[in-house]
């Protein structure tokens, strides 16, 4: 038996490939791939060969936002969520209950990982949780990207009463609104530039959704200014207009990754006002567990955030959607051999290039 992979060879090539079945090792199972979300972060290895400091050093398959089933093991047929990140859980920060930031972990469609972009995959099978019946595949490729979404309102102290300003309007930007208002927090400005991401926002609840250029002449947002703001777009304009927009003594979460790697922003208004600066990295142990819980209450509304839907051999539309940004979600389904439409009520996924996540 044979697996179909999609490999990045390098900036923009992206080729399909018939591999060997995989071999589960000790405490693996095989996973049949039906969903995989494309990421911001996939939006960098496929532009820039490349993320941060890790670069290509051999053809990787990309993905960790995944669905699946089980197709090996006592639980063979079980619809699961997969966690991406596979931390050594020996080092002094996994004993310290920080598995997340684990210098040693492996990470799906990271480094020497492959990811979740092929057919069969081998997997932990610690790190693979139920789904819900009434979840679909599609939907459920969007709780990886709601647990990051969930540790970055963590990092901001979020409880009920506090309001909030969300800094890009992609996927994780959308998410992070959601998962405000389930927690009972007023999400009182949302910025993009593209309007059909803003229209996204107003619809999900934000009071305000702005133009970036367009914050200045807003005015503050309350008295003094938002609580937290939550940067999820990785551009610098963003994280001054989240400098502006925050209190005095507020705190300002970062999600966004950055193109090259550096992040910069007007030292004065963050001094001045005596900023609290958190930097967000994936989500915690636990938090695509909340991700399921949440999602089952029924509180957010995951469908329409999925403007597109593609086979795996259908890769060059979905990356090119990806690249430019247009829609909201792109979800590749390795199981399917033809376009699915998108849900009924999604946006429209056509739109002009940006640069927010």
């Amino acid at each position: 038996m044979t697996v179909t992979a999609l490999r990045i060879h390098g900036p923009g090539d992206l080729r399909l490939h018939e591999e060997p079945d995989p071999a589960p090792g000790d405490g693996e199972v095989l996973v049949e791939v039906t969903a995989v979300g494309l990421c911001g972060s996939d939006r960098h290895w496929y532009l820039e060969g490349s993320i941060g400091d890790a670069g290509l050093d051999r053809p990787l398959v990309l993905g960790h936002e995944f669905a699946g089933v089980l197709a090996s093991g006592p639980d063979a047929g079980l619809r699961v969520a997969l966690e991406p990140a596979v931390p050594c859980g020996a080092c002094g920060t996994c004993r310290a209950g920080l598995q997340h930031l684990c210098l040693q972990q492996r990470f799906a469609g990271h480094g020497t990982t492959d990811g979740a972009l092929r057919t069969r995959l081998a997997w932990p099978r610690a790190l693979a949780f139920p789904l819900p019946d009434d979840l679909p595949d599609v939907e459920a490729a969007l709780l990886e990207p709601l647990g990051v979404a969930l540790h970055a309102l963590d990092l901001g102290h979020v409880r009920a009463g506090t309001a909030a300003a969300v800094l890009g309007c992609g996927p994780i930007g959308l998410l992070t609104i959601q998962a405000l208002h389930a927690a009972g927090v007023e999400v009182a400005l949302a910025t993009d530039p593209l309007a059909h991401r803003r229209a996204a926002a107003a619809r999900l609840g934000a009071l305000a959704a702005l133009a970036p250029g367009d914050v200045a002449a807003a005015g503050p947002f309350g008295e003094l200014g938002v609580d937290v703001a939550f940067e999820t777009s990785g551009e610098d304009d963003a994280l001054a207009d989240a400098a502006d927009v925050v209190r005095p003594a507020g705190r300002v979460v970062l999600v966004g990754i950055p193109d090259g790697d550096r992040t910069s922003f007007p030292a004065s208004t963050a001094r001045r006002k005596g900023l609290t600066l958190l930097v967000s990295r994936r989500m915690r142990p636990g938090d695509l567990e909340r991700a399921i819980r949440l999602a089952r209450t029924g509180h957010l509304h995951l469908a329409p955030l999925v403007t597109e839907r593609h086979p795996l051999a259908g890769f060059g539309a979905a990356f090119a959607s990806l690249a430019g940004r247009r829609g909201l979600k792109v979800v590749i389904e390795p199981q399917a051999d033809r376009p699915v439409a998108p849900p009924p009520g999604t946006a429209d996924p056509a739109g002009p290039a940006d640069r927010s996540r």
